[in-house]
């Protein structure tokens, strides 16, 4: 699905990132777990955009991404969320997953003027779809609703429905369990395994442990920029390497 290879980030100094290379097989749920600043982010980041590696390259379903835009990517079927959800607070909870989907005919301003209808039947269908994830999240009560209303776990649940509506094949979640009650937590855990039920692949930032056993496969462990191991989470978690990595010599 997703190859990264010899992958680097600097920013200025050590590179923060270092010569990362693995694999992302098609339908799998990764997980990706490390020590507090082991470069996690900073490698999504490079992954979907949001920072052009140093060095090294990152291939997705055969095609070079690295060095394209966010949006490019995103139109390519890899979409992200963010350990911290920043919804458009002021609009309801539809508002803001219908606003994913990309190039879409009323974004081009003289289209509303020229193809109203067109417009508008577009608009239709993207409301159905946005009102289909928001009830496969649980979110359909609250679809009229303003955002800022949300609590932290519905926010990781509107974000799921948002890059969901956009249908994307490979989807990078940035610590979904951060900050959530067990009871949506849950919920959030379901959904996951559902979506790569029917094909969705993930790979997932994460320091919950349960999220990460129960799920992903295979684990992931980035310490200092590098890519420490990866295999099954059992083997992962009794790893020495591993321990050292968390807790030290």
């Amino acid at each position: 699905m997703l190859v990264a290879q010899g992958v680097e980030k600097a920013f200025g100094g050590p590179p923060v990132v270092q010569d990362v290379s693995f694999t992302l097989a098609r339908g799998a749920i990764t997980g990706l777990i490390g020590p507090n600043g082991a470069g996690k982010t900073t490698l999504f980041n490079c992954l979907a955009g949001t920072l052009r590696p140093s060095a090294g390259s990152i291939t997705l379903e055969g095609s070079r991404i690295d060095g394209l835009r966010p949006d490019q990517i995103f139109g390519r079927g890899l979409a992200r969320t963010f350990q911290i959800p920043r919804p458009f607070a002021a609009m309801t909870v539809l508002e803001n997953v219908m606003l994913a989907p990309a190039a879409q005919a009323g974004e081009r301003f003289w289209a509303n003027w020229l193809r109203p209808g067109a417009v508008a039947a577009e608009e239709r269908r993207l409301r159905d779809r946005a009102l289909h994830w928001l009830d496969f999240v649980g979110l359909t009560r609250l679809a009229q609703d303003p955002a800022r209303v949300l609590s932290g776990g519905q926010r990781k649940l509107l974000e799921l429905a948002r890059v969901l509506v956009a249908e994307p094949r490979l989807i990078l979640l940035d610590e979904p369990g951060a900050g959530v009650a067990p009871p949506l937590l849950a919920i959030i855990m379901e959904k996951i395994a559902a979506l790569n039920a029917a094909g969705t692949s993930f790979l997932i930032i994460e320091h919950n442990m349960d999220l990460v056993s129960r799920l992903c496969r295979p684990v992931m462990v980035l310490a200092q920029g590098r890519l420490l191991m990866q295999g099954a989470p059992e083997e992962v978690q009794r790893d020495p390497r591993v321990i050292e990595a968390y807790l030290g010599a």
